[in-house]
């Protein structure tokens, strides 16, 4: 029984993004060895966290209540808009930089292939609020790749529409990142993407 036990747990385990058979018997052996106390507070918090978080019914983002505290905030500027893929990009955003205005999150990319269509990403959502909310900039926050510049596209011409202004994410050379060391993409990206300094 414990050594099914032990098997299921570690199987569990590498459900976790990076998390390989190795790691995860390492995980299950450390808290069964040396902290059960910890495995069982983890074991709770994530049966909670499972059960009573949700969506955001405004922005999409991770919540406990019906609508998050950033969609409440009344210091928030409620004219511009930043459009992310995830809920990561948005901590990343509140952790690096100083946007203070709200956004919408859309928990993926269109991607016809694998059957993710508009709605599947919450499109009808963002549209009603293109449509009903006296929004000055819609701000494009979606990755550089085919998914994330088809998106982009798409929901720019919503924006377009709406009579919204669009902008987007700078893309490519890193801050202190050296030319020679960056991919070919990347460089080409920078490079199509200049901006005038004069």
């Amino acid at each position: 029984m414990a050594d099914t036990l032990i098997t299921e747990l570690t199987e569990h385990l590498c459900c976790l993004p990076g998390v390989g058979p190795k790691s995860a018997q390492r995980m299950a052996l450390h808290l069964l060895e040396r902290d059960r106390g910890g495995g069982e507070r983890l074991a709770a918090t994530l049966a909670s966290a499972m059960r009573d978080i949700g969506n955001c019914s405004r922005c999409r983002t991770f919540t406990e209540a019906d609508v998050c505290a950033r969609c409440l905030d009344p210091e928030r500027d409620a004219r511009v808009l930043c459009v992310a893929e995830t809920p990561a990009d948005v901590m990343a955003f509140e952790r690096s930089t100083d946007f203070g205005g709200h956004y919408f999150v859309l928990l993926g990319n269109l991607s016809p292939l694998d059957g993710i269509g508009p709605k599947q990403i919450g499109l009808d959502l963002l549209q009603q609020r293109l449509q009903n909310e006296a929004l000055d900039e819609l701000i494009l926050a979606t990755s550089a790749t085919v998914e994330g510049d088809t998106t982009a596209q798409y929901i720019a011409e919503m924006a377009r529409v709406a009579g919204v202004r669009i902008s987007r994410l700078a893309q490519g050379v890193p801050l202190g990142g050296e030319l020679e060391y960056l991919d070919g993409g990347t460089l080409q990206h920078a490079f199509q993407s200049r901006q005038s300094l004069g």
